[in-house]
């Protein structure tokens, strides 16, 4: 079973959400190394007329071709290495990032005199992407790209100190639209976000409940019983959305506009 099974006999040792106080049950402070966020910003834009160049290509597995099974989507494909190349004309199909975390590039991190604890962070962040397509004879391809975005932002930076922090990104890409041009070009139009990130290696002391017990695994088995018998023995009362209901007469008049009258529908 999982943490979140409802086989799981001993819910209250495992994550989740806290009923009572959480003060209840801990038992030591532990030292754990973690990467310490100390500032963080987010950017989202949508890039036109971006120019993106394959460097390499491979063949999609099992392609049904043409969209006549829906297509494929980048970055979710077996792909297999080409037995020719692509053969125009070339029709762009999608694309997305291969990958959560970004390229720095470029990074230049200036403090600055009248406000203290800020810096002014300048990067080239390089997405990967994957760019999926079809030539003429119906096959489909996944071809390897790159896009690259500028970002001048202001974040707080720690002091100096003897573990230096880092600098790391978190990004994603998606395009809406795009056209080949020739010569392994591509013109996209991509929806971005990018996450810049102030970060150290730190040890730092944190209240503990002990060590997490791990439940046995619970093999998949489609016993339709066992979700039957986990459903609550009665129904449970539902009035309303939780809203009062009041009868003031003997013909039922409920308050709060129910459409519930005596357990008549």
């Amino acid at each position: 079973m999982s943490f979140y099974s409802y086989k799981n006999a001993n819910p209250r040792a495992c994550p989740g959400t806290i009923a009572g106080n959480a003060m209840d049950g801990i038992q030591e402070r532990i030292c754990i190394q973690v990467k310490r966020v100390y500032d963080s910003c987010l950017q989202q834009e949508q890039l036109d007329d971006v120019v993106v160049t394959i460097h390499s290509f491979a063949m999609v597995a099992n392609s049904c071709g043409c969209n006549s099974c829906g297509g494929s989507t980048a970055g979710e494909t077996e792909t297999v290495p080409p037995t020719s190349a692509p053969v125009p004309p070339i029709t762009f199909e999608s694309c997305r990032s291969t990958s959560t975390e970004g390229i720095i590039n470029n990074l230049t991190v200036e403090r600055l005199c009248d406000r203290p604890c800020f810096a002014r962070v300048r990067a080239r962040i390089d997405i990967p992407i994957d760019i999926l397509f079809v030539d003429s004879r119906c096959i489909e391809f996944i071809g390897k790209g790159c896009i690259s975005v500028n970002k001048d932002v202001l974040l707080s930076i720690p002091d100096e100190s003897i573990v230096p922090f880092c600098v790391e990104s978190m990004v994603s890409a998606i395009c809406v639209a795009g056209t080949y041009l020739g010569n392994n070009r591509f013109n996209l139009t991509v929806c971005v976000t990018v996450v810049l990130k102030i970060l150290a290696q730190v040890e730092i002391l944190v209240p503990s409940y002990g060590f997490c017990p791990i439940p046995p695994c619970e093999e998949f088995a489609e016993n339709v019983c066992d979700e039957f018998f986990s459903l609550p023995l009665f129904p449970p009362a539902s009035l309303c959305n939780n809203e009062q209901v009041s009868i003031t007469n003997p013909s039922c008049t409920i308050s709060n506009n129910c459409n519930r009258c005596c357990g008549n529908r």
